[in-house]
């Protein structure tokens, strides 16, 4: 029964498993500080940037009505960048003021 609750818990709410959420999430978040011109972070807060850029940009397109359950590797890695860019443009606006 804990198993059943644990594997419940650690599975995603798309097609895409946790490592390459990590893997597709490091990519997003390097390239999105690129895009940005942006100084190196390090791998893992662009990893963090990512999957956090991911998730930002998941629920946002969820609430506008895009079936992101049924994503593949590309669009979660389209998603994570947009959502990663976001996240860097906010976090930019709130670090100038």
């Amino acid at each position: 029964m804990a198993g059943g609750c644990l594997a419940a818990a650690l599975s995603t709410p798309t097609s895409v498993s946790w490592l390459a959420y990590v893997l597709i999430g490091g990519i997003a978040g390097w390239l999105a500080n690129r895009i940005l011109k942006r100084g190196g972070t390090g791998i893992l807060l662009n990893i963090a940037i990512g999957v956090i850029g991911g998730f930002l940009g998941g629920m946002l397109l969820g609430w506008l009505g895009v079936d992101v359950e049924h994503g593949r590797r590309w669009f979660t890695f389209f998603v994570s960048l947009g959502g990663a860019i976001i996240l860097l443009w906010v976090v930019g606006l709130v670090r100038r003021r």
